[in-house]
């Protein structure tokens, strides 16, 4: 997606929605302003500004960054007044332009969308500060990336060791034309903050421990070992052992809060924080943000994510009724900027079930997909736990963002939802686009002025060229999210199409183009346009009884049950199953693949690139005794469970898959090495500037977890990896194979290995010290774990794979990555190979695209 289509069609929603009002929490409403965390040193009031103006599709995988380019490759470089950076595409110079802060201390200018922030500060001696910046994607701190608040919230803050001298800070400008900048001396070496607290609310009616989260700040060179949360509420303590916390980081760290049981005290109460390192208390928070309800009021509840090892939280609009067991369940998605507890707040408590609304990370997250897909179901996966629902009435709505949710999950896994109620959604991020792109188009002249989108900028923006195959093997990672490519799993679901008649935000035309599509083919769905309908009118926005109703009379069938289905996936890690068939393996990894089922005097099956199937027979009920499997007849045993393999175009039984092989477990592309427990390893055996550049690359992965999505990723250096310690977790790997130790005991039987200077590529040599590479592979020493590997032959492939829009949604990550030092300024342009391995995690049956 085009970076300036993303940015605008967010700007556009936002604007949209604070027009009207709704449940969004708006922007800067809850920002944080005040410092508790030690003494106000600098306020940042001038600076230097360059804006680059976005001029066509720009790839989000590999986006052009001419500017952090020169910084990084060029550490001498520096800017001032009027210099010119370089000539854009119409021939005119762009130069640094002189900044001030406003009234609010802040750099505000409508010009400084698509700018670069330029700050400097003099120090006269060596010293840890905080910096705490808010409105920026991302910063440069004297040559290192870190993480922006983009979202304005006012929470970030780096520990960075100021140098004497000179200090450059490079800001990329974020959604919003405004930055703050200030430099914090810290009250105490470690300590606690009070931004961006995970709080539950505690629940009369269940005596238990509560998990909550607050971030450690450790503004010291030293790793932190052995300290504690005390937390205390109602007269009750509970000590809780934290992490061991990286030298000048900041980490969310979970804690344990007892229960209240006393009715008098419902509502907010006050809670103690202690941060105790063994011997005394060198830190103490007190908050009120804690509640005390009842479970059968609306709540929220948190767990520990499977994901990161992080605490998440989810919001309940709970039943009426005071048995809950064995009532239908609502998942509730929410939309861009909207939290999970104003997401169930919007609607009314139901008689017949509980609305369940998980977070997507974040109020923006994911978009529901990535780690907002993962999300959604760890928190189906609880809230089934906990409630333990009718497992044929599970349904799932949401609207805005949420509308594309509900799209977006109801595709990818069509048989955990018996209807779908969409409201104001869209079905796929590329739809979307487009449709922005349209509208750019239909905009008035005075309108594309405004923007800065004149006629030479509209027609750059409007080239399109030809991908090379390497570019469409980078686009292939993303087939799981081409939900238009999904559209006949929605066969398995009765669906509400909601949508506002005049919704400028996510236009009606696209409800309206899927009422086209779905009535090509499906016999089950209603459309309704409310009259006069924006984006937002109210709760019933999404909170609308016929939707429910609808709910009311569709059912998950049981697999006896059923005499047809059909199923298709872009990746088996994604989702493998419809029922009782799972697409095990496919021939072609990441496209489509699909099957459908009939039961007539046989059971026949016809499948499309698909390597491996397994059927569960058992769940049939039947005694039929052959299978016709793409015009083969097969014998089966009608009371188990078979897989079966395609060899030489030819279906044969077959017994389960090694679980080394691909798989529904772990299929690959790159992004699914930040899951599953995963913990961060630097390598600490390279020089100095190796080391610090792979511990500082580590943590720039773990600020942007802990941002993008509430994340909590353990890091730690090679040379505390054991496979023993850290058995089953994915592992991310920064280094290579002569810098990092951990390369050896995870990697010696990967295909590829890199080493300065050098990367043997399964017996392919290239040579240089200017590449740099992603790749993920299994953990030969575990059934389940992977590894991805963030690596570089030399100083300058490692500055080349400085970005990780890896932990970006809608950007896409084959298995194998190999880019040199020019990715920078040229981009996707610049990647000298992307591919994924076969089943088998080979290059020789892999499928890979050179330049």
């Amino acid at each position: 997606m085009s970076v300036f289509f993303c940015l605008y069609s967010f700007c556009f929603a936002l604007n949209a929605q604070q027009k009207t009002g709704n449940i969004v929490e708006y922007f800067g409403k809850e920002k944080v302003n005040d410092i508790e965390e030690g003494k106000l040193l600098h306020i940042f009031k001038t600076g230097l500004t360059l804006k680059l103006q976005n001029s066509g599709v720009n790839s989000s995988t590999f986006p052009k960054d001419p500017v952090f380019n020169k910084f990084l490759m060029n550490p001498e470089y520096t800017a001032s007044k009027n210099k010119v950076f370089d000539v854009d595409f119409k021939g005119e110079e762009l130069k640094w332009k002189p900044i001030k802060v406003d009234s609010t201390n802040s750099f505000r200018d409508r010009n400084l969308r698509s700018s670069y922030l330029y700050l400097t500060y003099k120090s006269n001696t060596e010293k840890v500060v905080l910096f705490e910046a808010s409105g920026h994607t991302l910063a440069l701190i004297n040559g290192y990336p870190h993480e922006g608040d983009y979202y304005d919230y006012g929470w970030s803050l780096i520990p960075i060791k100021l140098k004497k001298g000179t200090n450059v800070f490079v800001l990329k400008v974020g959604r919003f034309p405004r930055i703050r900048a200030r430099l914090i001396e810290p009250k105490t070496a470690v300590q606690l903050t009070a931004r961006d607290l995970t709080l539950p609310d505690i629940l009369i009616e269940e005596p238990k421990d509560y998990l909550a989260a607050v971030r450690v700040v450790n503004a010291t060179e030293n790793w932190i070992k052995n300290y504690k949360i005390i937390s205390k509420i109602d007269g009750k303590t509970k000590e809780t052992k934290i992490q061991n916390l990286p030298p000048l980081s900041v980490q969310k760290v979970a804690y344990t809060i007892a229960h209240v049981a006393d009715t008098s005290k419902l509502g907010r109460i006050e809670m103690t924080l202690n941060l105790s390192n063994g011997n005394q208390i060198v830190d103490t928070k007190t908050t009120t943000n804690i509640r005390v309800k009842s479970k059968y009021k609306k709540h929220k509840r948190t767990f520990i994510s499977k994901i990161d090892g992080s605490v998440q939280y989810y919001s309940i609009a709970p039943t009426t009724q005071k048995n809950q067991d064995s009532l239908a369940m609502f998942l509730s998605v929410h939309g861009a900027s909207v939290k999970a507890e104003n997401q169930a707040n919007a609607y009314k408590q139901k008689d017949w079930g509980n609305v369940i609304a998980p977070t997507n990370r974040r109020p923006f997250g994911f978009a529901w997909e990535d780690w907002g897909r993962l999300d959604a179901l760890e928190v189906l996966a609880e809230a089934k736990r906990i409630y333990k629902p009718d497992e044929k009435r599970i349904y799932l709505t949401g609207h805005s963002m949420g509308g594309h949710g509900t799209w977006y999950l109801g595709a990818t896994y069509p048989d955990k939802f018996a209807a779908l109620g969409p409201c104001a959604g869209y079905p796929d991020l590329l739809l979307y686009r487009d449709r922005i792109s349209n509208r750019i188009l239909q905009m008035s002249e005075s309108q594309k002025k405004r923007l800065g989108i004149t006629p030479k900028v509209l027609e750059r923006m409007l080239m399109r060229q030809e991908p090379t195959a390497v570019e469409n093997m980078i686009t292939r990672a993303g087939t799981p999210s081409r939900t238009l490519e999904l559209i006949r799993n929605y066969l398995h679901h009765g669906i509400y199409i909601y949508h506002g008649e005049k919704d400028n935000v996510v236009p009606t035309a696209i409800a309206r183009d899927m009422r086209e599509r779905l009535g090509k083919f499906h016999s089950d769905f209603t459309y309704y346009e409310y009259p006069e309908g924006t984006h937002w009118y109210g709760d019933h926005s999404m909170d609308w009884q016929p939707i429910f109703d609808m709910f009311k009379n569709r059912t998950i069938k049981d697999d006896k049950d059923i005499d047809e289905l059909e199923f298709y996936t872009g990746s088996p890690g994604v989702s493998a199953k419809s029922h009782f068939i799972s697409i095990y393996q496919q021939e072609e990894v990441f496209k489509i693949s699909s099957f459908k089922f009939l039961k007539d005097k046989n059971y026949t099956i016809t499948t499309n690139n698909v390597a491996v199937l397994k059927v569960e027979f058992s769940k049939l009920k039947d005694t039929i005794s052959s299978l016709v499997l793409d015009g083969k007849t097969i014998k089966i045993d009608s009371g188990a469970t078979m897989f079966f393999k395609k060899r030489n175009g030819e279906w044969q039984v077959t017994s389960k898959p090694d679980l080394k092989e691909k798989g529904p477990h772990r299929n690959g592309g790159f992004k699914d090495a930040f899951r599953n427990n995963v913990v961060l390893v630097y390598g600490t055996k390279g020089t100095n500037v190796e080391n610090k550049w792979y511990y500082n690359r580590a943590l720039f992965d773990a600020e942007k977890f802990w941002y993008r999505a509430n994340g909590n990723v353990e890091m730690i250096p090679d040379t505390d990896f054991s496979l023993k310690e850290y058995a089953d977790r994915n592992v991310v790997l920064y280094g290579n194979k002569d810098n990092n130790t951990a390369w050896n005991k995870l990697l010696k039987e990967s295909p590829i290995k890199v080493m300065n200077n050098a990367i043997d590529f399964d017996g392919r040599t290239i040579t240089g010290s200017n590449w740099g590479m992603y790749f993920i592979v299994p953990r030969t020493d575990s059934n389940k774990a992977s590894v991805g590997v963030v690596t570089a032959t030399g100083e300058t492939g490692m500055k080349a794979a400085y970005a990780n829009h890896y932990l970006v949604n809608g950007t896409t990550f084959p298995d194998v990555l190999l880019f040199d030092a020019e990715v920078l300024k040229d981009g996707v342009a610049e990647v000298k190979c992307a591919g994924f391995f076969g089943n088998d995690w080979s290059v020789k049956h892999g499928d890979f695209e050179w330049k």
